[in-house]
């Protein structure tokens, strides 16, 4: 478009010097000649405009906004039109109690009131886009700042409203999961009717008082030390049957013995190693005894 101005400035100023009279109206033709050059370039240039990819273009004509949009690529419009560019690729919005880690300078965490009256911060990241064919809406209903407008009070509303109803505890353990789900789908919604789509929502952390922190670890502690209890009691009881077990193979060996040793097998026994006693290269001297007891050896060289 201005091109276009400069153009017809030119022109008119070649016309002007079209005079006789003028020194340099001989100038005319070449000045009107760069004029229309300029004209026709400015013109081209305005009814073409080339869309970026991840982006779709929105035309407005003297603040009207046409509901039809344009494509990523080149594309003819009306030179008079302005097109505005809406980013339709997958935007993230953070909100963290660590400073410059979120989209909001500072500790920007939302603080949820919980059902038994605790104050729990959550940190979370919005991942969502804009529909593209949602974008005109976009642009005439709310504007190029829509993440503020929409996606930041919509999100923390969101959670604010479903954080009392569950505990502290039981939001941070076993809940949470049912608790982002639930949020998820409400927010879902909310971003649907405004053109924008919801892809996911990432609890990143909750952080309870100090206070449920602390009995939350004594009662971990409690439950471990516990199972450790249970555990040595268990090894003591398994060693115990070990050895009653052991005891009683003991006592039933012993029986068996002594009720089929008898005097013939033990005096069988005897001659055996009185036998080998005589046939061993450190024994010289073996007296026997005439009765039952044990023969007496001389000599171990």
């Amino acid at each position: 478009m201005f091109l276009i101005v400069i153009g017809a400035i030119v022109l008119i100023a070649g016309f002007a010097i079209n005079t006789p009279a003028l020194a340099f109206a001989k100038f005319s033709r070449p000045v009107k000649t760069i004029g229309v050059i300029v004209m026709v370039v400015g013109f081209l240039t305005a009814c073409i405009k080339q869309i970026d990819a991840g982006t779709v273009g929105v035309q407005s004509l003297f603040g009207k906004v046409s509901d039809g949009i344009l494509t990523s690529g080149l594309n003819f419009v009306n030179p008079l039109v302005d097109v505005e560019s809406i980013d339709v690729k997958t935007h993230n919005y953070t909100m963290s109690a660590v400073r410059d880690e979120g989209d909001k300078e500072g500790d920007d965490a939302i603080r949820v009131l919980t059902s038994d009256g605790l104050e729990v911060i959550v940190d979370l990241t919005v991942l969502y886009r804009v529909i593209p064919t949602e974008a005109p809406k976009i642009l005439r209903e709310i504007g190029p700042n829509y993440q503020d407008k929409i996606v930041r009070p919509v999100t923390r509303t969101r959670i604010r409203d479903n954080a009392v109803n569950y505990e502290a505890v039981a939001l941070y353990s076993n809940k949470r999961q049912q608790f982002q789900d639930k949020i998820f789908q409400q927010i879902e919604k909310d971003f649907k009717v405004r053109g924008l789509f919801l892809e996911s929502l990432l609890i990143r952390n909750i952080n309870l008082p100090e206070s449920v922190k602390k009995t939350i670890e004594s009662k971990i502690n409690a439950e471990q030390e516990s199972q450790k209890m249970q555990f040595v009691l268990s090894k003591e009881k398994q060693e115990a049957e070990r050895k009653r077990v052991e005891a009683q193979g003991i006592a039933d060996y012993q029986k068996i013995i002594s009720e089929s040793l008898t005097d013939r097998q033990l005096q069988y026994e005897q001659i055996k190693a009185q036998k080998e006693l005589a046939t061993s290269s450190n024994a010289k001297v073996v007296i026997m005894g005439g009765g039952k007891g044990v023969p007496v050896i001389l000599g171990n060289q």
